[in-house]
């Protein structure tokens, strides 16, 4: 089973590979569901880790309807993801409706030529997902990350389920959200290749100081490494 690590910082970045983890997703502000890394940020990831990285093309909060200014920027970032040696993206656009948006989905897809593209959790926005699914197997997108429309992937994991028998290895189904030591085996009992996951810690409060509001944790190197033994 491949394990990807979301990982939210450089440190976060670090405490995955030392864990032995398969992949990483880089963004930052989780608190918002994930936002596009800085340029630098990747950099720095892309020059001292050797696991493979997928970057998150998201570039604000929000609803995932965008225009053509900002999808324009999210081509950028993905050529610039491209360039610098990225091995995947992680993007997806919806319509007013809820409807997977085809034609810029389709546009960020072929600006990835080259490299993996990840639907991202948009999915777990759209009224009809076994439509959409059939829309992203018609993409031919790679995989969709998903925690079958719930605000936990364990609550999701019956629809989930259905979508990978669905699927039939047309596209991959990786289960993300609320992913942790003691949920984890039911997803590698139900057959799912792949996983995403945080496994923050949430860092001790030490003052209250208005800049330190939402401050989010880091990737737990020691529960990785307890995920990675329990899926081995």
């Amino acid at each position: 089973m491949i394990v990807e690590i979301c990982a939210n910082s450089f440190e976060s970045a670090v405490a995955a590979q030392n864990a032995g983890a398969d992949r990483i997703e880089l963004c930052t502000q989780l608190a918002v569901g994930g936002l596009t890394p800085s340029p630098h940020l990747i950099k720095k990831v892309i020059s001292e880790l050797f696991i493979p990285v997928h970057v998150l093309i998201r570039p604000r909060k929000g609803n995932f309807c965008y225009s053509k200014k900002e999808l324009n920027i999210m081509k950028n970032d993905i050529e610039f993801c491209k360039n610098i040696g990225c091995s995947g993206v992680v993007s997806g656009v919806l319509q007013s409706d809820l409807t997977i948006d085809l034609i810029a989905t389709k546009q960020l897809i072929e600006a990835a030529i080259g490299i993996d593209f990840t639907f991202h959790r948009a999915f777990d926005c759209v009224k009809d997902p076994l439509i959409s699914l059939e829309n992203l197997i018609d993409l031919k997108i790679k995989r969709v990350l998903s925690s079958g429309l719930k605000p936990s992937a364990i609550e999701g994991i019956s629809l989930l389920s259905k979508m990978n028998k669905i699927a039939n290895q047309q596209i991959e189904i990786m289960p993300g959200s609320g992913i942790n030591l003691d949920n984890v085996l039911r997803f590698k009992n139900k057959g799912f290749t792949s996983i995403h996951l945080s496994a923050t810690q949430q860092p001790e409060k030490k003052s209250a100081s208005f800049f330190e509001g939402g401050t989010e944790g880091a990737s737990n190197e020691k529960t990785i490494r307890k995920i990675m033994s329990l899926v081995s």
